[in-house]
């Protein structure tokens, strides 16, 4: 069971981050595109800055970012501070990685929650971006796919944590 719990997470983990990759280079493009219409504009070649592309890079930039949260917390790439780390034994240092991630499962889960809560009032009161008009809920729900994500990863590596401090290596049940 803990092999295909593993390799799901690592999945959707993965998934999600090159989601946030493809988010990242389509605006690249776009902000080029819209940079070069922008130096075009006056030779009347007909090109044009993109109309919105302030908004279209502000969701965008949010989307990636929890796109992104899955694949740094099954890599443990959060900020940590490990002053103390080597001092403490294995067994300490296994409690604390086991306390940190029931730490950001927790917060995971109250950020998915509240983005979710955040959504439905956007949808409520029919909230839109400034100049292009998008509806804000919609941003809401690409940035609460990855806060979902994310919280399940953490719950994810809460086990693993778990499984570690009982003395089973996360390899044990691959063979």
């Amino acid at each position: 069971m803990y092999p295909a719990l593993s390799k799901a997470a690592e999945l959707l983990a993965r998934g999600m981050a090159l989601i946030g990759g493809a988010i990242l280079i389509g605006l690249v493009v776009l902000t080029c595109i819209s940079i070069a219409g922008r130096a075009l504009l006056g030779l009347g070649l007909g090109f044009q800055p993109i109309r919105g592309i302030f908004d279209m890079t502000e969701i965008g930039i949010a989307a990636a970012i929890f796109a992104f949260l899955p694949w740094c917390q099954l890599q443990r790439g959060h900020a940590a501070v490990d002053l103390f780390k080597p001092v403490f034994p294995d067994a300490m240092n296994r409690l604390l990685d086991l306390l940190i991630d029931i730490a950001m499962f927790a917060a995971a889960s109250v950020l998915a929650w509240r983005l979710y809560l955040g959504m439905l009032d956007k949808h409520r009161f029919t909230e839109t971006t400034l100049i292009l008009q998008f509806p804000v809920w919609q941003a809401y729900l690409a940035c609460l796919i990855g806060a979902v994500a994310f919280a399940l990863v953490a719950a994810f590596c809460v086990l693993r944590s778990g499984r570690t401090l009982v003395g089973l290596s996360p390899e044990a049940d691959a063979r």
